[in-house]
């Protein structure tokens, strides 16, 4: 029996082969239990071919990240060029949502294990970025409005935070499609936000106080 012969790729093609196989294999069980044998094994090449493009795991992995990382940032800075506060909390909501719906692995390589010895993680990273953003806005809004504007990066990162969550939740419970979701998620933040008063305390006779 003739053996089988292994599809003949150009380099680049090749490279993006590996990176497609490291990036399922690396949401699905996550950086650590990855290895190279199976990136390898799954591509169909050998080892050394592996090392050869990318020098190691370590390396691969920091090309999937940054290209999902890049994907994410690219698409939530669309909703930060919309004029009105809402139309950017809906813009944004919309757009993390439809990046995990169309990176589905590489969100779930995102919010995975890093590997040890690196500070922090991407997703992190991400959420810092855009919850600095986020911060611009909200200092202007609390100066007009006659808040404390050292409070801005607190709630700045409040609402990048809880769309964050909603967005992992969502990833594996996908009975309530992407615009609803974004809806529910607006709702909240917006209405909360409009509601929001100058000074922030506990209240301990809120049983008493009107809804």
């Amino acid at each position: 029996m003739a053996a089988s012969k292994r599809v003949r790729m150009t380099g680049q093609e090749r490279r993006e082969q590996l990176v497609g196989v490291a990036r399922s294999l690396f949401a699905e069980k996550g950086y650590e239990a990855t290895s190279i044998e199976e990136i390898a094994e799954r591509a169909d090449v050998s080892k050394p071919v592996v090392y050869q493009h990318f020098g190691g795991k370590e390396g691969v992995y920091a090309v999937v990240v940054d290209r999902e990382v890049r994907a994410l940032t690219t698409a939530l800075a669309a909703a930060f060029e919309e004029k009105h506060p809402r139309r950017i909390a809906e813009t944004a909501a919309d757009a993390f949502l439809s990046y995990i719906e169309d990176h589905e692995e590489g969100f779930r390589v995102l919010v995975r294990d890093a590997p040890r010895g690196t500070t922090g993680s991407s997703f992190a990273s991400v959420i810092a970025d855009v919850a600095s953003r986020a911060e611009e806005l909200l200092t202007d809004e609390f100066s007009d409005r006659g808040f404390d504007e050292h409070t801005a990066p607190m709630y700045a990162l409040m609402l990048v935070g809880a769309v964050a969550l909603i967005g992992e939740w969502w990833l594996d419970n996908r009975a309530q499609p992407r615009e609803v979701v974004a809806a529910h998620v607006v709702n909240l933040l917006w209405n909360g936000l409009r509601g929001l008063e100058p000074v922030a305390r506990v209240r301990e006779d809120v049983d008493e106080q009107p809804p």
